[in-house]
């Protein structure tokens, strides 16, 4: 579904009862005589979820938040070592500017 799509189904479902689950979504969109390429996209929503905003339903139909993933993908990795240089990376030198052999 295209966001004009989007925009023209979320138009379609104003003054629906919110919370909503999708089967009465769609039910309210089919009173609403909204055309069948709409109703099509409500079908692609979740079934076990309530929907709290015509926002949050034209969100996930035009998949605007990604997916989450399993685990933590935001766990930082171990490092894997010394700094190059091993210590020397960590030291002042007494002379600045000088090339380290």
């Amino acid at each position: 579904m295209d966001p004009a799509d989007a925009a023209e189904l979320k138009a379609a479902l104003v003054g629906v009862t919110l919370p909503a689950e999708k089967p009465q979504l769609l039910e309210y969109a089919v009173q609403q005589r909204a055309e069948p390429r709409l109703l099509d996209g409500l079908r692609t929503l979740s079934e076990e979820k309530k929907y709290e905003s015509l926002d949050e339903v034209v969100e996930e139909i035009l998949h605007v938040q990604p997916s989450r993933l399993d685990g933590d993908p935001h766990r930082p990795k171990a490092e894997a070592g010394a700094p190059p240089g091993g210590d020397a990376y960590t030291e002042k030198d007494p002379e600045t500017g000088k090339v380290t052999p």
